[in-house]
C-alpha cells in the first residue's frame, strides 16, 4: 500500500470547497457569443447572456424586440493528481453539462425579463482504492491505511435573474438586476489522521477542528480505549448527478452600464455584489473515524447532519470597450476583478451526531450521540484579475466569425493546493461562429481550450494538473 509521507498530506481534501474551476470558480465566460471572443462582453449586445456579464448591454436591443434563449455549456476537464510515493490518479469526472433558459423584451426606454441559468458545476471522482489516497499517518505518526472507499467531490451553483434595464438618454443605458441564488454539494473524502491532529491543535495558517465529539474521541483515547486514530472521513452524498445532498439559497444583485462614447466605441461597466446563500444543510451525513484499539482496528461511523458555513461566490467589478473598427470588424476587450479574498478565506464545516447511534462503537465507546463537530480549514486566496480580449468579424451580413483569448493569475495559493480543486487554469483561447436564419432564428457556438497548467504543493508534496476544453451553443427566436 503506498502512503503518502507527509505529515499534511491529505488536510486540504477534507475541508476544500470543490466545484468548477476556470478563474477560480468563474466560469471563463457566459454565452456562446462571448463565448467566441475570449469572455468579453461587458460594452455591446451579446445577447440575454447580458445578465451574466453587464445587465445595461440589454439596453442596446432595438426598441419593441422579444428574445427567448436557451442555451448550454459542456465542460471537459481533465484533472490528474500525482506524488511521488503514491503515483499519479485521474479524475474521472470529465463531462459537466450546464443549460440556461432566458427571456427579454424592449418596450420603450426599458428592457426587461428572466433568466434560469446553471453558473457553474463540476466535480473530481478518483474512485474507490486510488493509490494517491490509500494511506497516510496515523495520529502516533505511523503508516496507516484511509477508508478505502470512493473519494469524490460535486458542486452545482445556480441562478434565477431578474434584470432591468433603463436607457437613460441616446447614449447611456443603466441596468440593476437581481438575482435568486442556490448552491448543491456532495463530499466523499478522508483525511488521515496525523493532519487531523493538526486542525484538533488548531496549527497557524491550517484550521481547527474542535467540539464535542472531538472531546469523546480524545476521552476514549485518554482512558485507553482508542491507542491511534488512523483517518476520519467526511461522507455526505445524494447519489445524483444534477444536485447534491447538503443545498442552500440566497440572494445577490448586479448593476451595470453602457455609454456610447462615439458612434464606434462602447464603453462598459459592471458590479457583481458578494452572494448571501444559507449554509449548506444536509440532513443525512456521516463522520466515519478508522481507529485501534487494544482489541483490534476499527471504523466508527457516526451518523447526523452537517452544514457547510458560508460558502459565497465573490464579489466582481469589470469594464469593457467594444470598438466597431470597420461595418464588419468589432473588436472588444474586458478587464474583470474578483475578490476571493473576501469569500474564501477559509471554508467551515459544523456536524451534529444524531442522539441515537446505530454503530455499537459510535453509541457505546465513544458515546457520540448529540454531540457536535466545528471543522475549519484556511484557505486564504488571492483576489484575481482577468483580462479579455477578442473580435468578431461579419462575413455575410449574417454569418460573423469570432474568436479571443483570456488570462488570468491563479488565486490559489502553492501551499492550498487540493488535487480534489485545483482551481488553477490560468489562459483560455476561444472560437466561435455566429449564424442567422432569416430574422427570427439564431444559433451561435464556441470552443474554449485552456492548456493544462500544474502546480506543486510544498508541504503535501502532491502536484495537480488541469486542462479542459469548454463547448457552448446556443440558439434565440426573436419577435
Amino acid at each position: 500500500m503506498y502512503r503518502i509521507p507527509s505529515a499534511g498530506a491529505l488536510a486540504a481534501i477534507a475541508f476544500s470547497p470543490l466545484c468548477h474551476a476556470t478563474h477560480g470558480m468563474n466560469m471563463d465566460a457566459y454565452g456562446a457569443k462571448a463565448g467566441g471572443m475570449g469572455g468579453a462582453a461587458m460594452a455591446y449586445d451579446s445577447g440575454n447572456s447580458a445578465v451574466m456579464n453587464n445587465p445595461a448591454t440589454l439596453g442596446l436591443k432595438p426598441d419593441g424586440r422579444n428574445d427567448f434563449g436557451i442555451g448550454l455549456t459542456l465542460l471537459r476537464p481533465d484533472v490528474k493528481a500525482s506524488h511521488p510515493a503514491a503515483g499519479e490518479s485521474k479524475s474521472d469526472g470529465d463531462a459537466y453539462y450546464m443549460p440556461s433558459v432566458s427571456w427579454t423584451q424592449r418596450r420603450g426606454d426599458w428592457t426587461y425579463g428572466f433568466a434560469v441559468l446553471a453558473q457553474g458545476g463540476m466535480g473530481t471522482e478518483y474512485g474507490a482504492g486510488s493509490a494517491l489516497f490509500a494511506g497516510g499517518l496515523s495520529l502516533l505518526g505511523t503508516p496507516a491505511p484511509l477508508s478505502g472507499e470512493e473519494i469524490r467531490s460535486e458542486v452545482g451553483f445556480g441562478r434565477l435573474m431578474f434584470p432591468l434595464a433603463w436607457q437613460a438618454t441616446d447614449r447611456l443605458s443603466v441596468a440593476g438586476q437581481v438575482d435568486f441564488v442556490w448552491a448543491t454539494m456532495d463530499v466523499q473524502m478522508d483525511i488521515d489522521g496525523r493532519s487531523f491532529g493538526r486542525l484538533v491543535a488548531g496549527e497557524p495558517g491550517v484550521g481547527s477542528a474542535s467540539g464535542s465529539l472531538v472531546t469523546a474521541f480524545q476521552g476514549a483515547m485518554g482512558a485507553g480505549q482508542i491507542t491511534n486514530v488512523n483517518y476520519a472521513r467526511f461522507d455526505f452524498s445524494d447519489g445524483d448527478d444534477f444536485s447534491g445532498a447538503a443545498k442552500g439559497h440566497g440572494a445577490a444583485f448586479k448593476l451595470g452600464m453602457v455609454y456610447r462614447a462615439t458612434d464606434t466605441l462602447n464603453l462598459g461597466a459592471t458590479y457583481h455584489s458578494k452572494t448571501r446563500i444559507s449554509d449548506l444543510k444536509a440532513g443525512s451525513a456521516t463522520v466515519q473515524v478508522g481507529i485501534d484499539t487494544p482489541g483490534g482496528t476499527f471504523d466508527v461511523p457516526v451518523t447526523g447532519k452537517i452544514r457547510v458555513i458560508d460558502f459565497q461566490w465573490p464579489e466582481t467589478f469589470g469594464i469593457g470597450l467594444a470598438w466597431q473598427a470597420t461595418p464588419a470588424l468589432m473588436l472588444v476587450a474586458d478587464l474583470k476583478r474578483l475578490r476571493w479574498s473576501e469569500a474564501m478565506k477559509d471554508f467551515t464545516l459544523r456536524f451534529e451526531a444524531d442522539p441515537a447511534q446505530a454503530n455499537p462503537l459510535a453509541a457505546g465507546l465513544v458515546a457520540a450521540g448529540g454531540t457536535d463537530l466545528r471543522a475549519s480549514m484556511v484557505e486564504d486566496w488571492e483576489d484575481q484579475t482577468v483580462t479579455m480580449v477578442g473580435g468578431q468579424y461579419m462575413l455575410t451580413p449574417n454569418f460573423a466569425l469570432r474568436a479571443g483569448a483570456n488570462h488570468s493569475n491563479n488565486p490559489v495559493p502553492a501551499r492550498d493546493l487540493n488535487p480534489l480543486f485545483p482551481a488553477i487554469i490560468k489562459t483560455h483561447y476561444t472560437l466561435g461562429f455566429g449564424w442567422r436564419a432569416g430574422s427570427a432564428h439564431s444559433v451561435s457556438a464556441a470552443v474554449s481550450i485552456s492548456p493544462k497548467v500544474t502546480q506543486t504543493n510544498p508541504e503535501t508534496g502532491i502536484t495537480a494538473s488541469h486542462r479542459q476544453q469548454t463547448l457552448r451553443v446556443n440558439y434565440n427566436y426573436s419577435y
